[in-house]
């Protein structure tokens, strides 16, 4: 049998009973990482005077897992085997995913553990009473990919909620605070750690706040969804309408979260 088990995202006491009976059973465990799946069961095994000793480990993540899937037999879960990644929920983000597929396609028994999830975390702590919403991830660092994926993010009726590095979160206030100043953005940094932190308010105000700000950790960034206006009227039609272009550029803006000045400048043009 597999068991995906999710581990603390920083605080460890987020481990349930549940997880470490499992670990404490498991005879083969897969990691997203070795060294910090080791590491984590020797502070739990201090923290909760339990032996974590005799099991057996292996490598399991995004480069090598294609190659350690051909290893595999239906009789290598005759044991009790277990996968974690580094931190949080297995395949959220994380590895995981395609040993659940092996699982599926051979009939072979597996289960997933509840746990910390910081997407899930993040969610709760934003305040936003939206009820469905879209994960992102990791955005891509940079060029047209990025660009358009945060303007279909803006131009989205759900919530969106993604991860950032602490290298370009300054980079995607200002992208956001560029694209729609006044879209609400709420941060979390190190969710659960000792130096959590939430910040919530319009991107521009954001962006201006974190210049001087010295950033660090791990970040979820939760982002406002576009107004609708509850009806079947489609930008199409807006355009379509012979109105005054202040007034068309004011509602094409509420439509799509763009700056009403730069879609007030675009109908003059067609004009001439």
């Amino acid at each position: 049998m597999l068991c995906l088990v999710p581990t603390p995202i920083g605080n460890l006491e987020d481990m349930s009973l549940r997880s470490l009976n499992t670990l404490l059973e498991a005879e083969l465990i897969f990691c997203e990482d070795t060294r910090v799946t080791k590491k984590l069961l020797n502070l739990l095994g201090e923290r909760n005077d339990l032996d974590f000793s005799n099991k057996e480990y292996k490598s399991f993540h995004s480069h090598n897992e294609n190659q350690v899937l051909k290893t595999l037999t239906i009789d290598t879960f005759t044991k009790n085997v277990v996968y974690v990644s580094d931190a949080g929920m297995p395949c959220v983000s994380d590895p995981g995913a395609t040993l659940v597929d092996y699982c599926i396609k051979n009939n072979i028994e597996y289960d997933v553990l509840p746990g910390a999830n910081a997407v899930l975390t993040a969610y709760a702590m934003s305040g936003f009473i939206n009820t469905t919403f879209s994960f992102h991830g990791f955005l891509a660092h940079k060029g047209a990919e990025r660009s358009s994926k945060l303007d279909a993010i803006l131009h989205d009726d759900k919530l969106a909620i993604l991860y950032e590095s602490p290298h370009r979160l300054l980079k995607l206030l200002e992208e956001l605070a560029t694209k729609d100043e006044n879209r609400t953005v709420f941060l979390a940094k190190e969710i659960t750690k000792l130096h959590q932190k939430t910040y919530k308010n319009s991107s521009k105000n954001l962006f201006e706040e974190f210049q001087d700000i010295n950033i660090k950790g791990e970040w979820v960034v939760v982002i406002e969804p576009v107004e609708t206006c509850g009806s079947s009227l489609e930008l199409k039609d807006i355009q379509d309408l012979d109105l005054a272009p202040k007034v068309k550029a004011k509602l094409i803006s509420k439509m799509t979260g763009r700056k009403t000045k730069e879609i007030y400048q675009e109908l003059m043009e067609e004009r001439d």
